[in-house]
């Protein structure tokens, strides 16, 4: 018997099967599409996201538990997707769906790199997320973004713009209040610079990566995952995420 939920909430999880009072946890893979992404980076991303997918039906102790939302800034601007589907802005549809029913998005590459906005969206959706659930009185683990970017933030003309200072303070209040873990990593030809807007807004799950190893950053999101529904310490996820940035395949150790 599946849970019904209060008619405040969209009637689209309907038919949406659920474990029956699984606990859940919402993840959010934050994501650069703009236009340094075009060409072999973003096919790379999109085929990562596809064998992750895959994976994520196969894990039977993730594939009830988690519920997976994608948020993109490039050329459409900063946009949730709902599975394959881009959501329209005004829609007050839930962008996550679990991780048994999810499927992938096809990404493009092309425009400017809107990150202030998207981590804000990332942040709103997230919390949106844990009202709807307590709403319907079901229980949640600490929700997880993952930020990645090759690039600097911009405003929407392409210029750079500091307006991700403004960012960096909530963050700290959020994770400090534990409300959710965020992953900040740089890939490709990500600068110091850009490097040093990363380590701003997660101090402590920051990386800057060779190339694009989208694949196993993914895995780590997983590996990730899986420890917090064991409920792991913190030195856990620091382990993990210490192996993912020396990229030495043993997190699931």
């Amino acid at each position: 018997m599946h849970r019904e939920y209060p008619p405040t909430l969209p009637a689209e999880y309907a038919d949406i099967e659920f474990e029956n009072n699984a606990q859940r946890m919402p993840l959010v893979l934050c994501l650069d599409t703009s236009s340094s992404m075009a060409g072999q980076p973003i096919q790379t991303l999109n085929n990562a996201l596809a064998e992750w997918t895959r994976e994520l039906h196969e894990d039977v102790s993730l594939s009830y538990s988690v519920e997976v939302a994608v948020v993109t800034f490039g050329g459409q601007g900063v946009g949730a997707w709902r599975g394959p589907q881009l959501l329209d802005p005004r829609t007050r549809v839930s962008p996550f769906i679990p991780a048994h029913a999810f499927q992938a998005p096809q990404l493009t590459a092309a425009g400017v790199t809107l990150m202030t906005e998207a981590l804000e969206l990332s942040m709103h959706i997230v919390a949106a997320r844990k009202a709807e659930l307590r709403a319907s009185g079901l229980q949640y683990y600490r929700p997880q973004i993952c930020l990645v970017t090759d690039g600097l933030p911009t405003d929407p003309t392409g210029h750079l713009t500091d307006s991700w200072h403004r960012l960096v303070p909530v963050l700290a209040e959020e994770q400090q209040a534990r409300r959710f873990r965020l992953y900040a990593i740089g890939v490709g030809g990500i600068t110091d610079m850009g490097e040093s807007v990363l380590r701003a807004f997660a101090p402590k799950f920051n990386a800057r990566l060779q190339g694009f190893p989208f694949r196993e950053l993914l895995q780590m999101m997983s590996a990730s995952a899986n420890a917090e529904q064991k409920g792991a310490g913190d030195e856990v996820f620091e382990k993990i995420f210490s192996q993912f940035k020396t990229q030495r395949p043993a997190w699931e150790a």
